[in-house]
């Protein structure tokens, strides 16, 4: 298996209109591959503008966020390419498509780094900012995964929010529970009544 860096990918339109959003780079080598689903704003904004940026950040918000539509974060420009980052990031990778193999379901872009930064001090992960990170990636799979490994995924990871969160952690919990807690409802709302 390769390695995932999870982190913030800032792509830009042709207009120059920064989207964000969380996703894993795999590494592979000297590059680094962006993979994203299609459809998807990340897929469009890298045929048109091949550059993108990586935000390492430890506010887990951010990931929460961009998994239950809360993307409004403070961007700065980028330093070497035309392009954004997280103004408030541990660091950031300036990223340049190299190659592009096309695929159905996750087009996969290989990815140099042209320019790296460090912007402050990072002082580790807690449990709690693991499980969120974990939860926002479950999120994105509730439709492709059996209900009780959502629940038991679940229970393990609440443990870590119980004994470690701060309020950053809490709040970024809150968001991912109210998309669990919709689909919930939506699976109860779907099942047969009893006769």
């Amino acid at each position: 298996m390769p390695r995932i860096v999870e982190t913030i990918i800032t792509t830009t339109d042709a207009s120059g209109e920064a989207y964000i959003a969380p996703l894993g780079l795999i590494e592979d080598g000297a590059h680094w591959i962006i993979a994203p689903f299609k459809p998807s704003r990340t897929l469009e904004n890298l045929r048109a503008h091949p550059f993108a940026v990586a935000s390492h950040t430890d506010d887990v918000r951010v990931f929460a966020g961009g998994v239950t539509g809360r993307k409004l974060w403070p961007l700065t420009a980028a330093t070497t390419i035309k392009g954004h980052r997280l103004a408030d990031c541990v660091s950031h990778w300036e990223l340049k498509v190299e190659r592009f193999i096309e695929d159905e379901q996750r087009p996969r872009f290989a990815c140099a780094v042209v320019h790296q930064e460090t912007h402050k001090v990072w002082e580790g992960f807690n449990r709690a900012q693991a499980a969120v990170l974990e939860l926002a990636v479950l999120t994105t799979r509730l439709n492709m995964l059996p209900p009780e490994k959502v629940e038991n995924e679940l229970k393990y990871l609440e443990i870590a929010i119980a004994k470690t969160a701060g309020p950053r952690e809490e709040e970024a919990w809150e968001w991912l529970m109210e998309k669990i807690n919709a689909w919930r409802q939506a699976r109860f709302d779907k099942s047969p009544e009893p006769r």
